[in-house]
């Protein structure tokens, strides 16, 4: 059986990717993971902001000459400040593990999208995920100049880099098929469907914001089954499934409609970097069971274009799934 892929013009032996998550700080787990049937690891986002703000508090307490904060930090400061650690993670991934390995960046400034991207591919990553992680709540931003802000980005980076750039978007645009398309066209070579805005949640008992991480469930993969189905066969780009995979059977959905690569984190928290083998060995079985040889005989078929999907993905069905409902109550 031939459960090979491509994702941004990279070959993988399968369809099963690891999303950014803190599992992809050790090497032990990325070495764990590829061996119990990861295609690919996304490791966890840099962040811009953190790095600057660490080096600007170092910065302030040197000034004020505050030898006893200091000395909280580690010795060789140069060495463990900045993005050093994390371009030293990306060299230490390559050499432990065959699979590829994508770097995850969010940036704050045009600048530093390209500083930390050329850094980073000169770090040996195999490609780039740009995880922009924006929420637009300036109320005067209008939809233009959030979307430009996508675009730009990507825009930028991309004539900076030579390395694969895919970009993890929200499902938040008002036309994400446009949105994607918009991409498409300025370069992207992948799409990540969808990124996972953390919104907080309210302690009524302290009159605080609780800002907990909260794993997907497979409701979750309601959302980008449709996007993706509307999508495929409809970018050059690459696309990426993302949330609600629990087990194969998700797995095999997202194939279904269209997904070239199937990426999870909340199922290997929830379970142990071992369930890895889980889903792959439940995708095989699955295929096993269809009497499937290659992963094109399945990818797309439930797609909205390979099904006619005005009355399957559109407003009629969701007619006609309140009326049934209705009749049944």
């Amino acid at each position: 059986m031939d459960l090979s892929t491509r994702y941004l013009g990279l070959t993988l032996k399968n369809p099963l990717v690891v999303s950014a998550s803190p599992l992809g700080l050790d090497i032990g787990n990325i070495r764990k993971l590829e061996d119990h049937g990861a295609a690919a690891i996304v490791l966890p986002s840099i962040f811009q902001e953190d790095i600057e703000n660490e080096i600007e508090e170092i910065e302030r307490l040197a000034v004020e000459g505050n030898s006893e904060a200091l000395s909280y930090f580690p010795s060789g400061l140069a060495d463990n400040v900045g993005p050093g650690n994390y371009l030293n993670l990306i060299r230490r991934a390559r050499a432990a593990v065959d699979m590829p390995v994508i770097a995850s960046l969010n940036g704050t400034s045009r600048d530093g999208w390209i500083d930390y991207a050329r850094q980073i591919q000169e770090a040996g990553a195999s490609a780039l995920e740009l995880n922009v992680y924006f929420l637009p709540t300036d109320l005067t931003l209008s939809g233009d100049e959030v979307e430009a802000r996508y675009v730009d980005i990507l825009s930028a980076v991309k004539r900076e880099v030579s390395i694969p750039v895919a970009m993890k978007l929200s499902p938040f645009f008002s036309s994400v098929g446009n949105m994607v398309q918009r991409l498409d066209a300025a370069g992207a070579d992948g799409f990540v469907l969808f990124n996972r805005f953390y919104q907080p949640d309210i302690d009524l008992e302290d009159l605080a914001l609780v800002r907990d991480l909260k794993l997907s469930n497979r409701g979750e993969i309601r959302l980008p089954l449709l996007w993706i189905a509307a999508l495929a066969g409809k970018v050059k780009g690459s696309i990426a499934a993302s949330s609600g995979v629990q087990s194969s059977a998700e797995v095999m959905k997202y194939l279904f409609v269209g997904a070239d690569v199937v990426m999870t984190t909340s199922a290997l928290m929830r379970h142990g970097i071992d369930y890895m083998k889980t889903l792959h060995d439940g995708l095989v079985a699955d295929l096993n069971v269809r009497e499937v040889q290659s992963l094109a005989e399945i990818r797309g078929r439930m797609s909205r274009a390979a099904i006619g999907g005005q009355t399957a993905y559109d407003r009629v069905n969701y007619i006609r799934i309140l009326r049934g409902g209705q009749l049944q109550g």
